[in-house]
C-alpha cells in the first residue's frame, strides 16, 4: 500500500472535497493521484501557496512549494 498524504491542511484544503491520507494499492496509481491532486490545489485554490510532490518511502507528500523569490522584484536588485 502507497499513501498519498497532505503535509499541511490549509484552509483551501480543509474547505474542498480532497481527502488526506488516502491509501491506494500501486506505487504508480498513487502517483498519479498525488499528481492529479497537487494540480487541483495549484488550480483551483486561492494561490497564497503552491504545492509540489515528494516521494517519502511509501508515501507521496504534496507540500508547500518552497518560493523561489528572494524578494526581489525581479527588475535585477543587486546587480546594478
Amino acid at each position: 500500500m502507497f499513501k498519498v498524504e497532505v503535509e499541511t491542511e490549509c484552509g483551501c484544503f480543509k474547505r474542498s472535497d480532497l481527502v488526506n491520507g488516502l491509501e491506494i494499492e500501486s506505487k504508480d496509481d498513487a502517483l498519479m493521484k498525488s499528481i492529479e491532486m497537487r494540480d487541483q490545489m495549484n488550480n483551483d485554490f486561492c494561490g497564497k501557496h503552491e504545492f509540489k510532490v515528494q516521494e517519502a518511502g511509501d508515501k507521496f507528500v504534496i507540500a508547500f512549494q518552497e518560493s523561489t523569490s528572494n524578494g526581489c522584484c525581479g527588475g535585477g536588485c543587486g546587480t546594478h
